[in-house]
């Protein structure tokens, strides 16, 4: 391997389809860095490689019979726990399940039908509950930046596998910030999509109005290149996004002239974003309006969400603790949050369903004055690991406060949202600002994002080899 640095998404296409390499040939470059640093990172739960090498095989024998590759052809991609996989168990990060799942879940038939290889899952915290990726069952996983810090969560395990190289792109879910947050503590572009523009299936939902999947990448073409082949809907999804352009192509494009408001304050009270946030959105702030924005401070006049989020968060993790195979091995305070929210009941959540409605209009009346909210993506700096070593439910609530203090409010409103890189703090670690869009406008946020990196590209950890 040297000191090569894992090429993109883009890249690897670019090399698979011309013959410069076998899938076969990126698949054993993968599972040899994860060799060297899985062990550290704690990224996978669990790695496919026969599998993965029988995939990669048939994908090369395709190319060589003339088939016609796939968008994503040869691309080795990590899989979040959450999602079902073929053959694998569907741990939800936790050891109540034992089954292995008997087909792909939709996100992954689209990711192997546009020519990916599924080379493993990846960790997360018990149903994804919290935004630090520690586990009784998989352990603490680490940050490529610093291993003694967070990689966030809860697609924490995405988010070191993609940070570290040990794969060009990974999957993950957002019910609270869980793509948004992990990109941000490991320097990655992540978006939320609008609520509905991913299938769920075999799922209708992930915790009802607030979870989507998506994926954490390196740049932003990447993240649009795998869009583009898992959006859509199928029979049985609860929720459907409006808008059809490409992203690739909103990504390839100038984003034009935009109004630009942006706010350091937060959505959730008793918050203070550490001065390194607040200087990286007013860094970025300058630096769009160098661009030719209409950039201005605005007041966002956030809703309070938790009367729509609190009753969805305890209603999703019940409904998944429910359907394990072994409710007793759930994790103590797992079992705790359930018999916290036995209030929830279909009617408590249905009144929090309508009550996301009202929250969503309210929050997206910033929208009137302008196209982008610009905001921290986090309020806090990554924490040393063992964030969720003590205590119970309500210490973890409390500690994740800072993470999600500006993120939540977008899974109850459904508006997509980016984590984007934005530097390198005094610290060592990376920073990143959020960008908010209308609903359905994605594309929006692509293009603007993508200008962005062009102005101030980032980097990833030197040791992404």
């Amino acid at each position: 391997m040297g000191d090569r640095v894992t090429p993109s998404v883009a890249e690897t296409v670019r090399r698979t389809t011309t013959g410069e390499v076998t899938a076969v040939g990126l698949v054993d470059d993968c599972l040899a860095r994860i060799g060297v640093r899985d062990a550290e990172l704690n990224a996978f739960s669990v790695v496919l490689a026969d599998r993965a090498h029988q995939e990669a095989a048939e994908r090369d024998r395709a190319l060589a019979a003339g088939e016609e590759p796939g968008p994503l052809h040869g691309v080795p991609v990590a899989i979040k726990e959450e999602l079902d996989v073929e053959g694998s168990v569907t741990t939800f990060g936790g050891l109540a399940n034992t089954t292995p799942a008997v087909a792909d879940g939709q996100v992954v038939r689209r990711l192997r039908a546009a020519g990916a290889v599924i080379i493993g899952k990846t960790t997360m915290p018990e149903f994804g509950a919290w935004p630090y990726t520690e586990s009784v069952a998989r352990g603490i996983t680490r940050n490529p930046w610093d291993p003694t810090r967070t990689p966030g969560g809860s697609s924490g395990g995405t988010a070191a596998a993609v940070a570290s190289g040990m794969v060009p792109v990974g999957i993950g879910g957002d019910g609270g910030g869980s793509i948004r947050i992990p990109s941000a503590f490991c320097g990655l572009f992540g978006l939320k999509p609008q609520r509905g523009r991913v299938s769920t299936s075999p799922e209708p939902h992930l915790w009802w109005s607030l979870g989507t999947v998506g994926p954490l990448a390196g740049s932003v073409l990447d993240s649009a290149l795998v869009y583009d082949v898992i959006r859509g809907n199928v029979a049985g999804d609860l929720y459907t996004a409006g808008g059809d352009e490409s992203f690739v192509a909103a990504a390839s494009r100038e984003p034009g002239r935009l109004r630009i408001g942006w706010s350091v304050r937060p959505v959730a009270r008793g918050v203070r974003p550490d001065p390194v946030h607040v200087e990286a959105v007013r860094d970025t702030a300058r630096l769009l309006g160098d661009l030719g924005h209409d950039v201005f401070e605005t007041d966002p006049a956030y809703p309070d969400p938790t009367v729509a989020f609190v009753p969805q968060f305890f209603a999703g993790i019940r409904h998944e603790a429910d359907a394990v195979e072994h409710y007793d091995r759930l994790e103590r305070r797992t079992r705790q949050t359930c018999r916290m929210g036995s209030w929830v009941t279909p009617a408590v959540r249905d009144r929090a369903l309508r009550q996301t409605e009202v929250v969503s209009q309210r929050a997206n009346r910033v929208f009137d004055r302008c196209d982008v909210l610009l905001t921290p993506a986090v309020a806090h700096r990554p924490p040393a690991v063992g964030v969720l070593a003590r205590g119970g439910t309500v210490r973890a609530a409390l500690r994740s406060m800072p993470a999600i203090a500006y993120a939540a409010l977008w899974n109850v409103a459904g508006n997509p949202a980016a984590a984007v890189p934005s530097g390198v703090a005094d610290d060592g670690l990376p920073t990143s600002v959020q960008l908010v869009g209308r609903t359905d406008d994605e594309a929006t946020l692509f293009s603007l994002a993508a200008q962005l990196e062009r102005a101030r590209p980032w980097r990833l950890p030197a040791n992404r080899t």
